[in-house]
């Protein structure tokens, strides 16, 4: 039996950034590293242990025996453990087998920063290495302007267990096969952007991928971590951007996992009111723990560094943020100034954010964030957290209540629709559509529309076209461009026979054609987040449920003219103020009959009249189509 050899990777100045908090690339120590050592072939292992003594490689080279490959421990007191064991190469499992010095626990644990994992429900680690030959020089030569704040950004989020299944083999889709049916349909739709909901390695489906335990390695329900790779590539090669649904909010408590891994509270806060999260069932990492802001702040780069990643959603930044997130009196402890803000996790969210820009400048990270927390998406030189953007819960949740209601009473609901312009240039917002909208009873998009089958498609091209002309950047949860009736499940591809219906085909159409229409209307996207991008007309008329506003670019941008009509009634001779005698085109109305309208529409060339209208000088009569939205260029 070959025995561990001592070797290291590690640098006295990689201990001192590791104790710091500062090393942002564990990865390249940490784990497990196939090499050659004095012309043997092998893998070097290292694992964050400090309070085991007794660490061993356990895996299918030693029938997985514990004590044959003891790994050395560091003079240095970082509490890493280490060495070279050789003969062991690519695709072995393995774990490690921790003897703690607390009580005598033993764990066997899977390695925190493995490059693979087995595929569930096995959970040992596998030793991995690719030599993946990139393609995608190109895209990251011009990522830049595609991910810029001033380009149009229209999302869409995949949980790609569920887009669609193997329909003879009843399986998932894998990721060479995702690499062509997703990315053709993504291109074909016109999205800007792709965003997974969580690919690292997690144990439990019905979590979603929220609940991860291999934080950097791709799910293996797919594929090899080199075809995940592939699927990058091929987004890349057709002008698509990819985000990743990422998670350093909490982890789950399975035997294998990160949590109490050594015998102590290593990753999670020891601390109860601090380190589990009541909701979710889960563990909470320390944010006050030099060592786990490493950890944390690797997995961020390693994805966009190892996998040319384009941007970041982190998940659940407002249960991070709080001490008192979903916990009564008594169940936390204010912080040393007395107010419920976790400084801790305010300082990491800053770090990691201006760790990110300084690597990769052209990247973007987005805050799930629901709450009213100050300056999330402002740099932390201006006091911010340093996110580029900031999902707008807030317009989500009023926009989807407002089209729920028949449009009857929408009129005693106009603050509804119009509220979120009061503050929609406080953060970079992304406007939210997103798969919590479409669970646990809240029914689909489609299936909140009142009205009959007409109507409840009219008020969906409605609501999207709202969407998209309003300031910020666009996502929208899969079967929602094609009006899908059920709710989703996870366990399900979406139900794509819809489409062979009229109305679901002609939604998909529409859908298509805005993010198309976005994408070819400056107007739109290149002032998104400032105030100067937008003017409101009209929000106070209430009795007609109708809102107008003007959408502006940069210099030498035609502007453009939105008008809404959220009731199923026909009008025509409406009379809207313009600021000066302007011609005006309309260049997007959702009533075309060629997206399942009615057809009604203006003629070309309408020119403002000297007649004074909403505070302005001039104004022009239009027909505004039942439950339809129309836009003008202004020339």
């Amino acid at each position: 039996m070959t025995k561990v050899q001592s070797y290291s990777l590690f640098t006295d100045f990689d201990i001192d950034l590791f104790k710091a908090g500062k090393h942002y690339r564990l990865y390249n120590k940490l784990g497990s590293h196939p090499m050659v050592v004095d012309g043997i072939e092998g893998t070097y292992f290292a694992v964050w242990a400090p309070t085991a003594n007794q660490v061993s490689v356990i895996g299918d080279f030693n029938q997985w025996k514990d004590g044959e490959h003891k790994l050395n421990v560091r003079w240095d007191s970082s509490g890493i453990w280490e060495g070279f064991i050789p003969l062991v190469g690519k695709g072995m499992a393995y774990k490690y087998k921790i003897h703690s010095n607390n009580q005598g626990y033993i764990s066997e644990k899977a390695d925190p920063y493995a490059r693979r994992c087995e595929h569930p429900p096995k959970t040992a680690s596998i030793v991995w290495e690719d030599n993946y030959q990139w393609k995608d020089k190109s895209w990251l030569k011009t990522r830049k302007k595609h991910n810029a704040i001033d380009a149009p950004y229209s999302v869409y989020e995949v949980h790609l267990g569920s887009w669609k299944r193997h329909a003879e083999e009843d399986r998932f889709l894998s990721y060479f096969e995702l690499a062509d049916d997703l990315v053709k349909y993504v291109k074909e739709m016109n999205f800007t952007h792709v965003e997974l909901m969580p690919i690292m390695e997690f144990p439990y489906d019905p979590s979603w991928g929220y609940q991860i335990t291999g934080y950097f390695a791709p799910t293996s329900r797919f594929g090899y971590p080199d075809e995940f790779k592939y699927l990058v590539d091929k987004l890349h090669e057709n002008g698509i951007g990819i985000i990743l649904d990422w998670v350093p909010s909490h982890f789950p408590e399975d035997a294998h996992g990160l949590g109490y891994f050594d015998g102590s509270n290593l990753y999670e806060h020891p601390d109860r009111r601090k380190g589990y999260h009541q909701d979710w069932k889960s563990l909470i990492f320390n944010y006050e723990r030099n060592e786990v802001r490493s950890f944390l702040i690797s997995n961020a780069i390693f994805w966009l560094e190892q996998y040319h990643i384009d941007g970041l959603r982190v998940d659940a930044v407002a249960s991070m943020l709080f001490l008192d997130y979903s916990r009564e009196d008594g169940e936390w402890e204010p912080n040393v100034y007395g107010g419920n803000e976790n400084l801790a996790v305010i300082s990491f969210l800053k770090e990691l954010n201006e760790e990110v820009y300084l690597s990769f400048p052209d990247v973007q990270t987005i805050a799930e964030e629901s709450t009213a927390f100050p300056m999330v998406s402002k740099p932390t030189f201006m006091g911010g957290l340093g996110f580029g953007m900031k999902w707008m819960m807030g317009w989500m949740h009023d926009t989807l209540d407002y089209f729920s209601k028949d449009p009857i009473y929408r009129k005693y609901h106009q603050n509804e629709i119009t509220f979120s312009l009061a503050y929609a240039f406080t953060e970079n917002f992304m406007l939210p559509l997103s798969h919590d909208e479409v669970v646990y009873g809240k029914n689909s998009i489609v299936g909140r529309m009142p009205g009959d089958e007409w109507q409840r498609f009219a008020n969906l091209r409605l609501l999207y076209g709202y969407m998209f002309t309003h300031p910020g950047t666009k996502l929208l949860f899969m079967g929602g461009e094609f009006g899908q009736y059920n709710e989703w499940d996870f366990q399900e591809s979406l139900d794509w026979n819809l489409l062979e219906f009229e109305p679901h085909k002609n939604t998909l159409n529409y859908y298509k054609q805005l993010n198309k229409f976005y994408r070819e209307t400056p107007a739109l996207f290149e002032k998104g987040f400032e105030s100067e991008g937008f003017e409101w007309i009209s929000f106070d008329d209430h009795e007609n449920s109708v809102i107008s506003y003007i959408r502006k670019g940069k210099e030498g941008t035609n502007a453009v003219l939105v008008v809404c009509n959220f009731t199923p009634t026909l009008l025509e001779n409406y009379k809207v103020g313009i600021p000066s005698k302007l011609k005006l085109n309309e260049i997007f109305n959702s009533d075309s009959k060629e997206f399942g309208g009615g057809g009604n529409s203006n003629p070309q060339g309408l020119i403002s009249k000297k007649k004074p209208w909403n505070g302005r000088s001039y104004s022009v009569d239009l027909i505004l189509p039942p439950l339809g939205i129309v836009v003008f260029e202004l020339i």
